[in-house]
C-alpha cells in the first residue's frame, strides 16, 4: 500500500511517501506561519524525489489532530482535494498516535501533549507500547495526569509543570506513512480526513444590534432599538430624506442600497 501523509496540526510541516516496509521520500519544515504554502511545495518535492506520480497513490492520509484549526484545515482540506482529484481515498489519522509510535518511553507509561495554545495543551495516555489508554483531550497543563514522561511539544512548552520531556517533539510523516500503510493492508479501518478540534472555536455568530440611544432620547414613544415613528409618527422631514449619495430611493434608509441577498 504506497501511501502520501502529511500533517499539519503541530509547527511541523511533514510529508512522505512510503509503504507498510519503507519510505521512499519525506520533508519535515518547521514553520506554523506557512504551513499552507509549504504543504504543497513539500508534497511536489516529496513525490518527485519518490519518482511517484499521483495515480501510483493508493491512499492519502492527513493528520486529524487535535491541533489549532487553521493548521488542521490546511493539511485535512489538501487530502480531500488531492484525493478526490486524483480517484484516490482520504484518510485522517490522530496526530498524537502517530508521536506516540516514535516514544521513547523505556517501558512506561506516558503521555502526549502539544500545544493548543490559550495556556492549554492537547494530550492523550498511552501504554508502554504506545497504546492510547485514554484521549485525546484538552486541558490546562497542571491538570495532565502527574508523575509520566511527556512526548510532544508541551513537554517543552510547561518544563516546569510537566514530567521529564522525551523524544519526539513533534510527528513524523514517514512514521504515519508507514503506520497507515501497515494497517490498510491488514484491512484495519481507518478514521476519514476529519478534524478532532476537541473546542468550539473562537468566532461567534453575532448578535442583533443594539441602539445607542437611552429610552429618554427617543422622540415619539418608539421602543428601544426602533426608529421614532414606528408608533404612527410620521418620520421626520430632513435633509437626509432627499436624493441619496448612495444611490437610494428618496426615503429610504441610507444602507438600503447596499444590502444584498
Amino acid at each position: 500500500m504506497l501511501v502520501l501523509a502529511f500533517d499539519t496540526a503541530t509547527p511541523a510541516v511533514t510529508v512522505a511517501v512510503g509503504d507498510e516496509g519503507r519510505v521512499l521520500a519525506q520533508r519535515t519544515t518547521v514553520d506554523a506561519r506557512r504551513q499552507g504554502e509549504l504543504l504543497a511545495v513539500s508534497i511536489r518535492e516529496v513525490l518527485a524525489e519518490a519518482g511517484v506520480a499521483g495515480g501510483d497513490l493508493d491512499a492519502i492520509a492527513s493528520g486529524a489532530g487535535p491541533g489549532p484549526y487553521t493548521g488542521l484545515r490546511v493539511g485535512l482540506v489538501t487530502a480531500r482535494v488531492l484525493g478526490s482529484t486524483l480517484g484516490v481515498a482520504a484518510y485522517g489519522f490522530c496526530t498524537l498516535d502517530i508521536i506516540a509510535a516514535d516514544a521513547a518511553a523505556a517501558g512506561r507509561e506516558f503521555l502526549v501533549a502539544t500545544d493548543a495554545r490559550r495556556r492549554e495543551l492537547y494530550w492523550a495516555r498511552y501504554s508502554a507500547a504506545g497504546a492510547r489508554l485514554s484521549g485525546p483531550g484538552v486541558a490546562a497543563p497542571a491538570a495532565l495526569p502527574a508523575g509520566l514522561p511527556v512526548a510532544g511539544e508541551g513537554a517543552h512548552a510547561y518544563p516546569e509543570v510537566l514530567g521529564e520531556a522525551i523524544a519526539p517533539r513533534y510527528p513524523s510523516a514517514a512514521t504515519a506513512a508507514r503506520w497507515c500503510a501497515a494497517r490498510l493492508a491488514a484491512g484495519q479501518p481507518l478514521a476519514p480526513p476529519d478534524p478532532l478540534y476537541l473546542r468550539r472555536p473562537d468566532a461567534r455568530e453575532p448578535g442583533a444590534p443594539k441602539s445607542v440611544l437611552a429610552s429618554s432620547d427617543r422622540p415619539g414613544g418608539g421602543s428601544r432599538g426602533s426608529p421614532p415613528w414606528a408608533s404612527g409618527a410620521k418620520a421626520p422631514a430632513t435633509e437626509s430624506q432627499g436624493p441619496l449619495a448612495g444611490g437610494g430611493s428618496r426615503g429610504s434608509p441610507p444602507w438600503a442600497s447596499r444590502v444584498t441577498s
